[in-house]
């Protein structure tokens, strides 16, 4: 009787380990992962030059004078390069449409509703892919 008694408490022992090992592994997984997902949140445009402006500031040692001409400053390139990205979209957008009215003209009736269903997953694709727009 004495030995299954030591074989019961072992059991038990080894059992007791593994819950608190899963209990304790389950617990860290969920607290990391959503620490990580809340600590990479992105930053909105005005968010990421006060960041930069503050880091420049800092290391170059800007008189707050510079450093709001500084920030004056990568406002105006911010919007000219928002001005080209959206000059190169439009241009993109032309281009990926000639290359459909292109494929359309290649396909038969029967082929057409498939191709067309084909580019609404991918456009849907495309949506969810991209960045959110900038504040």
């Amino acid at each position: 009787m004495n030995e299954t008694t030591a074989k019961q408490r072992a059991a038990l022992w080894v059992a007791l380990v593994f819950l608190l090992g899963a209990a304790l592994g389950g617990m860290l997984g969920y607290t990391f992962a959503h620490r990580s997902v809340s600590a990479n949140a992105p930053l909105s445009a005005q968010q990421k030059r006060t960041q930069k402006v503050e880091q420049l500031t800092r290391e170059a040692n800007l008189t707050p004078e510079q450093a709001q001409q500084l920030d004056v400053i990568l406002t105006e390139i911010h919007v000219e390069y928002k001005a080209l990205h959206e000059q190169n979209d439009a241009q993109i957008d032309e281009a990926r449409q000639r290359g459909r009215n292109k494929i359309r003209a290649i396909l038969t009736p029967e082929q057409t509703p498939k191709f067309e269903e084909f580019l609404k997953r991918l456009d849907e694709e495309r949506k969810r892919n991209m960045p959110p727009p900038e504040r």
